[in-house]
């Protein structure tokens, strides 16, 4: 990670300079610091609200299919890893393991995901297909210990996420909520983060160690890199037959479970920087923002009383509305350094409040996405605000989905492909399916990869690194 910027107000560097500018953003706009540990990071509280508001939307749809929430140890025997080959293989170069004291002890490793101790549990659990399905998820925290260069939110050694495990008597009831909460996390994308994706299925190179299939949604950031947003894995029974869970159907023959897992990260407010933010600073989606409205009110001596008295009035009314509303009313600070300060963390909607505003029972509102300000009678500011904060998460969204569209390209030629990675797109391409010629794409284009195969495109033409005839439409881009 790069070394932590000095701090001064405002930005320094243009979005256009993304490298620099993203850390720079997540810094000032106090979502998130670097950490002593190399590769991990402090995650702030403004950055921390955004991910309790996406526990606050997502603990409602999973209590609606059936999931409770629990907690695991964050330890993992060694022998657990083993057993489950592909998973092990997986995982290998990212696992830490604990130095143990006694070398009695087996060893264990901080979990990387939590797979295999789950599986264990389900083992003590199941009996009988009355017992079916067990629906399961965890918040938690995972480590991998990443060699590749680490970026806030995005790439760290240590980052918060949910998981989810379940296991179920039949495989179509498995990938039905597989895809199903796929679906979800779309919607929470959109809904919550005003982030666009592509959903898809990982070819057979991208899927999760250990997993039969492997579905994710894919976003794509203003540096013409995707990010992969999260993913629902269908893991068939391996894990199961590894550590010898079985239920007594109403047949009252031994079976063994289908298994799924799923997860979405921090990442998320991440991909939320990089499209929403600018030059100035964050721009909260307001459906996260920890203050949706802030207001901060012009002062002079002869009025400040009645001023401040109409703010508070306002930011009363505004929080009866189930508005998150902010009072800053420090006189240490100029209007104008304010202004700029709450501009740079992203409040969505500012409101100014002034002697003059006051004579005319109104105030101004300033949207922080578009930078434009308008009046408002102080009777209707409420009302106004909070239409404003659903038109500003729709422009968020719109934007980003334009960008989403207009970088999304096809190609029919190895040529063609080189040509639209180079210009970062993400490009859909005729592909075979195979690992080799993967690798082959991925070396020709300097580093793209397979992101996903969409469900809404069907295979046609050629692979376009082999010319075998393609068995899906794919899209390929560098990646975070």
């Amino acid at each position: 990670m790069p070394k932590k910027v000095e701090q001064t107000l405002g930005i320094t560097v243009k979005k256009s300079d993304f490298a620099e500018w993203y850390p720079e953003v997540i810094q000032k706009a106090e979502l998130a610091d670097y950490s002593p540990v190399k590769g991990c990071m402090i995650i702030r509280p403004n950055a921390y609200a955004i991910w309790q508001k996406v526990q606050e939307y997502f603990n409602p749809v999973m209590h609606r299919i059936g999931v409770k929430n629990a907690y695991f140890p964050l330890f993992v025997p060694e022998s657990f890893f083993k057993r489950e080959a592909k998973h092990a293989e997986g995982f290998s170069p990212e696992v830490a393991w604990i130095a143990n004291k006694s070398s009695d002890e087996e060893r264990v490793a901080v979990r990387p995901t939590s797979e295999t101790i789950i599986a264990d549990s389900f083992a003590k659990w199941t009996r009988s297909w009355r017992d079916l399905p067990l629906k399961i998820n965890q918040w938690a925290n995972v480590v991998r210990w990443e060699t590749n260069q680490t970026r806030l939110f995005l790439r760290t050694r240590e980052f918060l996420w949910q998981e989810g495990h379940c296991i179920y008597a039949t495989e179509d009831e498995c990938e039905k909520d597989v895809l199903l909460v796929l679906d979800e996390y779309v919607k929470l994308a959109k809904d919550l983060l005003a982030i666009p994706s592509i959903p898809g299925q990982k070819t057979e190179k991208e899927k999760f160690a250990g997993a039969k299939k492997t579905f994710t949604f894919e976003g794509l950031m203003p540096d013409g890199r995707a990010l992969q947003l999260g993913t629902s894995h269908n893991l068939g029974q391996g894990f199961m037959e590894a550590f010898n869970v079985k239920f007594i159907g109403n047949d009252e023959q031994e079976h063994v479970p289908w298994y799924n897992s799923w997860g979405i990260s921090t990442r998320l407010i991440g991909a939320a920087v990089m499209l929403h933010a600018d030059d100035k600073g964050m721009v909260m989606p307001p459906r996260v923002a920890p203050v949706q409205a802030v207001i901060v009110p012009i002062l002079f001596t002869d009025s400040k009383d009645a001023v401040l008295q109409e703010a508070k009035h306002l930011k009363t009314e505004l929080e009866a509305h189930h508005i998150r509303a902010h009072l800053d009313d420090r006189e240490e600070y100029s209007p104008g350094w304010k202004f700029n300060q709450w501009e740079l963390q992203g409040v969505p909607v500012r409101i100014e409040i002034g002697p003059k505003d006051l004579q005319h029972k109104q105030c101004v509102l300033a949207r922080r996405d578009k930078g434009t300000k308008e009046t408002a009678s102080l009777l209707n500011a409420k009302d106004r605000v909070k239409t404003l904060l659903d038109e500003i998460h729709q422009n968020l969204y719109d934007t980003a989905k334009r960008f989403l569209d207009g970088n999304r390209v096809e190609a029919s030629s190895m040529d063609d492909l080189i040509k639209h990675i180079k210009e970062r797109k993400m490009v859909l391409a005729p592909f075979c399916g195979s690992a080799t010629c993967e690798d082959h794409i991925k070396e020709k284009t300097e580093g793209a990869t397979s992101r996903c195969i969409p469900f809404d495109k069907k295979a046609s033409g050629v692979c376009v690194q082999c010319g075998k005839p393609a068995t899906s439409m794919t899209y390929f881009a560098k990646a975070y």
